[in-house]
């Protein structure tokens, strides 16, 4: 599967039961696609028990920033493994707070969507979340999307 081209983006969450304001949850996810225009849904794909999929199965809102080639190093901050807590994650990146999810929706990106989850489906050691779209917008639609390939990220040339 390696070899199959796959669009980045960053899946996020705003957790408002921990600590006292809340916190902010991101992850970098290939898997994630359009299922249905009418009513509008999308699908991304979760491992198991990882922070994200604990939270959503808790917490139905959360949100996607479709990343632009330019956005390949906050791709990768959000992949690493035994990375920092997410709450330093997001210092320094620009965001704003979705107004249907209260999640963090990445400056720049070239898509992003607000969705508030309608079904779960165990898959393997994953978790393949859908949810409805509530918001959509193209804050940079110009822009060149990131891409995944063979282990790499890249931009499409």
């Amino acid at each position: 599967m390696s070899r199959l081209t796959a669009g980045v983006v960053l899946v996020s969450a705003h957790d408002p039961e921990e600590g006292v304001r809340g916190e902010d949850v991101g992850m970098t996810a290939t898997a994630f696609m359009s299922v249905s225009l009418d009513p509008p849904l999308v699908l991304v794909s979760l491992r198991e028990d990882s922070r994200m999929d604990e939270l959503l199965a808790r917490h139905p809102h959360w949100a996607a920033s479709v990343l632009s080639e330019s956005q390949r190093h906050v791709a990768g901050r959000f992949a690493m493994r035994g990375r920092i807590s997410d709450r330093l994650l997001f210092d320094d990146v620009p965001y704003r707070r979705g107004e249907a999810t209260g999640a963090p929706l990445i400056s720049g990106a070239l898509a992003v969507v607000e969705c508030r989850t309608v079904q779960r489906v165990a898959a393997g050691d994953h978790t393949l979340v859908v949810g409805q779209v509530l918001t959509a917008s193209t804050p940079s639609p110009s822009g060149r999307p990131l891409t995944y390939f063979r282990g790499r990220y890249h931009g499409l040339n």
